[in-house]
């Protein structure tokens, strides 16, 4: 499913237009987005937690030449389903 799938879906479900849906679907990523930047987690109850995870510097070998690189430390953004989106697909 894409954004405009998932647009479609949310405006039939809770009864609003696709513009509607559009709106709030971009709101709340923005939100997920801007906790995560600051550092925060995000939880909803039942279905998953978004927080981020920071990756430490390692070596790695370069697939084309072999030769070692470093792969500098970076943050990363990380989802752990809940029991309930857990359920739903299994």
């Amino acid at each position: 499913m894409n954004k405009k799938e998932l647009v479609e879906s949310m405006a039939e479900a809770a009864e609003i237009s696709k513009a509607a849906a559009e709106k709030a679907l971009n709101g709340m990523l923005m939100a997920v987005s801007d906790a995560l930047a600051k550092g925060d987690k995000v939880t909803l109850v039942g279905f998953g937690t978004f927080s981020t995870v920071k990756r430490t510097e390692r070596k790695a070998k370069n697939p084309r030449t072999g030769a070692m690189i470093e792969i500098p430390s970076k943050t990363i953004a990380k989802f752990k389903p809940g029991s309930k989106l857990s359920d739903a697909v299994n």
